[in-house]
């Protein structure tokens, strides 16, 4: 009896239900308006603030990451270096007056226009900017572009071909903003860096990488070579701009990219600023860059070559050729003796070498550390002063 009456009432429900449904779609205004209408959930409010309540500002850790401050800082010192350059002789810019058959109508004689060359320098003092050597080279009328559009002429003091530096005075009596120099040697792989310069002279442009390696050297750029490698795009018309830490300091002056394009492959290299500092010092006092010289070609020792020589390290420099009655030769330095010290310092390689023999003062004398077939020996040698170099034809 039970069980009649449960089967009874579950079929009546699922009848009920089926009624339901059926209206709610098909007659859906045949159901009382409570069935008709969905429940809406309650409207949760905000709570309120009073009246003229400031909204509380973004919290310093949730703020975006930006080097905005250090730009403003360097860029009022990062200017533009324009020049008007003589062309070499022989060479005419233009491959239809090099045709034979163009001269025999018109001789040799063909007038050789300017050539306008764009650069970039840093303002390092009361009116000096450093640029790169051969931003200015050859050059016969300089101006300098400040990031506000004004223009004012430039003089050289000074250039130095062996570290690509030059110097430039400005002809105004106005005051420029100089920016502030690094300590590099506290500088550190994987330091953020900022790139100032005016590349392809699409106007002036700030790029971020970080320091890749610190004191390279032997990569045939300069004489002198103890570069800042970065991967802070540089590209043509960066040279002799601005490498700058995260506080706005100078770094170091960009002056050469790795590049088979011509464009940043993101391996630069700056001039460091203890290197910027020690060449204009001088270059303001005399116009030129006094170096130790002894008349030596050495070559860094390989582990072939220690291994002949029966050398007990691969440190030091080989002597492979002497100038003829030059301060070594004089000393009785001979091919072959391998340089292991000048002073107290070590010599680790032929960069490091160059390096110490160039800080030496001309005129002084120095005690020479060799190896001479497995013996040491010390050669007190007088430091000459270090020639000018070769001037070489541009292309």
């Amino acid at each position: 009896m039970l069980r009649s009456l449960w089967l009874l009432f579950t079929q009546a429900v699922t009848v009920g239900l089926a009624v339901l449904f059926t209206l709610t779609v098909l007659r859906p205004e045949w159901l009382p308006t409570k069935l008709r209408e969905p429940a809406v959930p309650a409207r949760v409010e905000a709570p309120s603030r009073p009246t003229g309540q400031p909204v509380p500002p973004v919290s310093d850790d949730a703020s975006i990451l930006s080097y905005a401050g250090a730009a403003n800082r360097a860029i009022p010192s990062v200017v533009n270096v324009l020049t008007n350059q003589n062309d070499a002789e022989g060479q005419t810019g233009n491959p239809l007056f090099d045709d034979p058959l163009f001269r025999r109508f018109f001789g040799d004689e063909i007038p050789r226009q300017p050539q306008s060359s764009l650069g970039s320098g840093v303002i390092i003092g009361d009116g000096l900017v450093v640029t790169n050597h051969h931003v200015v080279e050859d050059s016969t009328d300089i101006e300098v572009l400040f990031p506000d559009s004004r223009k004012i002429g430039a003089v050289l003091v000074g250039s130095d071909p062996e570290t690509d530096l030059a110097v430039l005075r400005l002809q105004t009596e106005e005051p420029v903003p100089a920016i502030e120099l690094a300590d590099v040697d506290k500088a550190r792989i994987g330091d953020v860096v900022l790139a100032i310069g005016n590349p392809f002279g699409v106007g002036q442009t700030v790029t971020m990488g970080i320091i890749s390696a610190l004191g390279r050297s032997q990569l045939g750029i300069n004489t002198f070579e103890n570069f800042i490698q970065t991967d802070a795009a540089i590209n043509p018309g960066n040279s002799g701009g601005a490498l700058i830490d995260t506080q706005g300091r100078l770094l170091g002056i960009n002056t050469a990219i790795y590049s088979r394009s011509g464009g940043s492959l993101g391996i630069g290299f700056a001039i460091p600023a203890s290197t910027v500092s020690h060449v204009t010092t001088q270059l303001l006092q005399s116009g030129r860059v006094s170096r130790g010289f002894i008349g030596v070609e050495p070559q860094d020792i390989t582990p072939e070559l220690a291994d002949a020589l029966n050398l007990p390290s691969e440190k030091g420099a080989v002597i492979t050729a002497l100038v003829r009655g030059g301060p070594a030769e004089r000393s009785g330095v001979r091919v072959g003796d391998v340089l292991v010290a000048i002073g107290d310092e070590a010599v680790l390689n032929i960069a490091q070498m160059l390096d110490i023999v160039a800080r030496q003062a001309p005129g002084s004398e120095v005690r020479f550390h060799f190896l001479r077939e497995g013996r040491e020996l010390a050669v007190d040698i007088r430091i000459a002063e270090r020639p000018d170099p070769p001037r070489l034809p541009r292309n």
